[in-house]
């Protein structure tokens, strides 16, 4: 099934790395809701629907047409592992390797062996391997480029069309970690910002999608 197309738009992106950080974990399979310090969920969706240059208007509210556009719509996002529980959230924490307080510039999120999904319809800009970020994919969706980092296996190549659920990359811990986990980070135009933004708004997009089926049933 097609997913909802996006502009290609911005800037290729280095890849991003940090560490697993151990301690108290979150997180819920198949739903995720990440607080952001500057954002909530409902300006998170209206944030990405704001980037995202080709969103598409509310699909028709009745009959089976309606039905399968709302269905196309749910499935035009996904997270990027199947489980999510998150390690280490974005911001400032206490770096594991040298014990002093730094800038965390993405999420670490839990992860054994498993496949890392697009997350929606982009194009692959990167790959590649470095002592810091290990195996690594980089992702363009419209104005944001997602880094997926310490993979322990590359399953695309630089210029493939990736759509939603398409895997990329086998979770690692490849390059400098401390175990193994999925490191992602998203840039958008170059601007590091929080990978919790694209979660909310898969959260968002779903949740809506489903509340219209269940009106239409």
């Amino acid at each position: 099934m097609l997913a909802a197309g996006v502009i290609m738009t911005t800037t290729p992106l280095f890849a991003q790395f940090n560490t697993v950080m151990p301690g108290r974990t979150t997180g819920v399979s198949e739903s995720v809701s990440l607080k952001d310090d500057d954002m909530g969920n409902r300006q998170g969706k209206a944030f990405m629907e704001g980037c995202l240059s080709e969103e598409k208007s509310a699909p028709a509210s009745s009959g089976e047409a309606g039905k399968e556009k709302w269905v196309q719509r749910y499935l035009s996002v996904c997270y990027p592992l199947r489980k999510m529980k998150v390690n280490s959230p974005y911001g400032y924490r206490t770096d594991p390797f040298t014990g002093k307080r730094k800038f965390h510039n993405g999420i670490d999120l839990h992860a054994r062996g498993d496949k890392v999904l697009a997350m929606m319809e982009g194009t692959v800009i990167k790959v590649g391997q470095d002592r810091a970020s290990g195996k690594y994919v980089v992702l363009r969706h419209g104005e944001f480029t997602v880094s997926y980092c310490h993979l322990s296996r590359i399953l695309v190549g630089k210029g493939a069309v990736v759509r939603p659920r398409d895997a990329v990359g086998i979770t690692g811990n490849t390059g400098r970690s401390t175990g193994e986990h999925l490191h992602i980070t998203c840039r958008r135009n170059g601007k590091s910002v929080n990978p919790a933004k694209i979660f909310n708004y898969i959260k968002t997009t779903r949740e809506k999608c489903l509340a219209a089926l269940a009106e239409m049933s």
